[in-house]
């Protein structure tokens, strides 16, 4: 009651002080309860040893924090990423009602002469590999081209000599004269990728000039048969990283911003899935294009379909299978190139190629890989099946004159 006796004035500074007393109070509680997010992690003692327990990162953290490392790659290496404008002048087949005589007599020379051409021009992307002005790119990029032009980020551009063109593997050399100051990609290794390491994408796709895309390594040694484009000898890495045409040619690197592979548009169909040549073997080819202009592929001259016992059931099954496959594993030839050095050693269409120099083979790509990595001119001891009988037939390996073949 004496409280209610006090002047007005008092009694509120009275209830002021009261309510900042209570706060600390319960401030004080709070804090001995609820441990410090500042301090460090507890230590656990048992017997003589002491043990820091860590603190659990949530994985996005990482991905999160480290984001900038995609900024740092291509930091690295945009400066040496070029663009590869082609032109190609074609001309039309010339109609044979204008070379009739009677046409010809009628409408006059000159006018079956006026043969129509057309200008097709051509957009892809490429690295500098030395200062000399050295470009590496696909070599569906600049096949067949008139005239190309290769234009640096900064804007400069300079005309384009194609030093070489290998069609088995799609891959050229340019050569440009801009002095000796210019960028050059950093090469890493495609042999140390491994699945799920990052892949970023360098380029002008679709011609939106210095684009970048990002993605993982999705699988390695893809094989080109499996691609779908039998006339190269690739073994190509895959990613999800998007790759659209005008990507053709552009560097693929790892998250440290080194070149692991060659972008090439070469499924158009390929949603989600893009490919690229390992850098490896680019290093090993780049250095004969410009030596050479081109690289000699040894060959055999078989068309070949890799052949299980499930295959051979399923052939052999059907009553209307012209032949009968032995149910083996191995390499069955489905054609034989005339004149080639698998018909100079007598294989023969229907044989399933057993082994190669003693070593068994399996599948297409592996005897594809054999031939590849032989000499021109050497002799490989070929074991195959015919029916119900093997022979041994000596083959010597020549240069490959077309792709397709």
């Amino acid at each position: 009651m004496r409280f209610l006796k006090l002047p007005r004035s008092l009694r509120q500074l009275s209830t002021h002080v009261l309510a900042i007393a209570l706060g600390v109070l319960l401030t004080v509680s709070t804090l001995q309860v609820l441990p410090s997010q500042a301090e460090p992690a507890p230590i656990v003692t048992t017997g003589d040893t002491s043990q820091l327990i860590a603190q659990r990162q949530s994985p996005a953290t990482g991905v999160i924090g480290s984001s900038s490392f995609v900024t740092a790659a291509v930091n690295r290496v945009g400066s040496a990423v070029v663009r590869i404008d082609t032109e190609r002048t074609i001309t039309r087949r010339v109609d044979p009602f204008m070379e009739d005589p009677f046409f010809r007599r009628f409408f006059g020379d000159g006018f079956s002469q006026q043969v129509p051409s057309e200008q097709l021009r051509g957009l892809g992307s490429g690295f500098i590999i030395d200062k000399s002005g050295l470009v590496m790119t696909n070599a569906h990029v600049v096949d067949k081209a008139d005239k190309v032009t290769v234009r640096l980020k900064d804007g400069r551009t300079f005309e384009g000599k194609v030093q070489g063109i290998d069609e088995v593997t799609d891959l050229a050399v340019v050569k440009i004269n801009a002095g000796s100051d210019l960028p050059v990609a950093p090469l890493g290794s495609s042999n140390n990728v491994q699945v799920g390491d990052w892949a970023i994408a360098v380029g002008n796709p679709l011609g939106f000039d210095n684009t970048v895309t990002l993605g993982i390594v999705s699988t390695l040694k893809r094989s080109s048969a499996q691609v779908g484009i039998s006339d190269k000898r690739l073994d190509f890495i895959q990613t999800d990283a998007a790759i659209n045409p005008g990507n053709s040619g552009g560097p693929l690197l790892n998250g440290q911003g080194e070149v692991i592979g060659i972008n090439t548009a070469i499924r158009p169909d390929a949603m989600g899935i893009g490919f690229a040549i390992p850098i490896d073997k680019a290093k090993a080819i780049a250095g004969q294009l410009q030596r050479d202009g081109k690289v000699a592929h040894p060959y055999l001259g078989v068309q070949m379909l890799t052949l299980t016992p499930d295959i051979a059931k399923q052939n052999n099954t059907d009553p209307n299978s012209p032949i009968q496959i032995p149910e083996i594993n191995g390499v069955f030839v489905m054609r034989v190139v005339p004149n080639s050095p698998a018909a100079s050693a007598g294989i023969r269409r229907g044989d399933v190629i057993l082994q190669v120099d003693g070593k068994a083979i399996t599948s297409a790509e592996q005897l594809q890989n054999v031939v590849e990595d032989s000499r021109l001119g050497q002799v490989l001891q070929v074991k195959v099946q015919r029916g119900n009988q093997t022979q041994q037939l000596s083959v010597r390996t020549a240069e490959l004159q077309n792709a397709s073949s």
